[in-house]
């Protein structure tokens, strides 16, 4: 396999892998954000914590797997990425501390004020870390202010709030609607009674502001935004050298890869229509459906910006030349290999052991059930 052959599939590997968070603990993060306004009372609350308590942890493994993906196989985005959404990411790391401490701990005082506090917490690690990826990823459509030296050692001249700007909110709201809609879809299917009504009503809204925040961000990144081009230089086959490139910014260059490549136009039909059908789903009280259409817009929204960056991973704004893309940040070539290797031998464990696990767990969890078992469940 040549090396250009192993980074695209490395592309698509992290691509997935990106997908798989959005899906498994993007429900988990759905459901706490939820929590604090769908459940009304402490035996809603745990009962919409049950549905996901014992999974969660597990699902943190497309989370953790994706993030050791991107430092062995594109070194120089996570070089540059940590360093310059330093801040960011330590949001997002203090956003999940609340996870584990409130799935643990919340039920273990009667309190209410002490669950109550959980409960916001729980929030605050569903809500916050999906908000702050979506708006790394609008800033990626704008460009990050980073350049390397002629020793590749790389200064970023940007600040966190600089990151702030209208499209990267307005993809913040996307990614958080994407999610919350996951989360109350495995609510209609794993809960009954008024968690299943409200949750209903939640993915009815939810589906729409991310039907609408989608449609909004293509329209804004087609007309308002000019994308990144690579005008000579890069080789595919060729060593790790950034700035072996020359890089220049034209309008309408995001959507350049669907008229190169037609069949990528499937990508933001399948998100909309997958996003379309969860809302009649939801409408019709169908929450497998509504589950299954949601985690398909999950591949197709994450996709579709995927396809609209390729080859870029990491654009430069201050320095045009120095923009991080698929052929010219990876690892060795010997590097990819062994780690595609290892994907092709544990990927296949992972994915049939979380089957096993929602197989043995499934079915709904009710108000009788936390009641009759209260001092064994969280």
């Amino acid at each position: 396999m040549d090396y250009a052959t192993l980074k695209f599939i490395w592309w698509l590997l992290v691509g997935a892998l990106l997908i798989g968070f959005a899906i498994m603990d993007g429900h988990d993060m759905g459901v706490g954000a939820l929590l604090p306004f769908v459940g009304k009372n402490d035996t809603e609350r745990r009962v919409m914590i049950n549905t996901i308590a014992p999974h969660w942890d597990g699902n943190q493994v497309w989370f953790i797997t994706a993030g050791g993906a991107i430092f062995a196989a594109w070194p120089f985005v996570y070089a540059t990425a940590f360093s310059g959404f330093y801040i960011a990411m330590m949001a997002v790391l203090w956003a999940l501390f609340f996870r584990p401490v409130g799935f643990d701990y919340r039920s273990k005082v009667e309190d209410p004020r002490w669950r109550n506090f959980w409960d916001w917490g729980l929030f605050v690690g569903g809500a916050v870390p999906p908000i702050i990826f979506g708006v790394a990823f609008g800033n990626l459509f704008l460009g990050v202010p980073f350049q390397f030296d002629d020793t590749l050692r790389v200064a970023y001249s940007g600040s966190f709030f600089g990151l702030l700007t209208p499209f990267p909110l307005l993809c913040g709201i996307v990614s958080l609607a994407l999610i919350v809609t996951q989360g109350a879809h495995y609510l209609m299917l794993r809960t009954d009674g008024e968690v299943a009504v409200r949750a209903r009503s939640a993915a009815l809204l939810f589906n729409l502001v991310l039907g609408a925040g989608f449609a909004l961000a293509g329209l804004w990144l087609a007309f308002g935004i000019p994308g990144y081009a690579i005008t000579g230089g890069a080789l595919p086959n060729g060593p790790a050298d950034p700035l072996a490139k020359t890089v220049a910014r034209e309008a309408g260059a995001w959507l350049a890869n669907y008229s190169r490549y037609p069949a990528t136009v499937l990508l933001p039909v399948v998100a909309f229509a997958a996003i379309g059908i969860g809302w009649l789903a939801a409408l019709k009280k169908k929450g497998g459906v509504a589950f299954i259409a949601s985690s398909v817009a999950c591949a197709g929204v994450i996709g579709t910006a995927g396809v609209s960056l390729f080859p870029f991973i990491l654009p430069s704004s201050s320095h045009l030349q120095s923009s991080l893309t698929v052929w010219d940040a990876t690892s060795s070539k010997m590097t990819l290999a062994i780690m595609l290797a290892v994907v092709v031998l544990f990927l296949p464990l992972v994915v049939f052991y979380t089957s096993w696990a929602y197989r043995v767990m499934r079915g709904k969890v009710t108000g009788d059930f936390i009641e009759q078992n209260s001092k064994s469940v969280y």
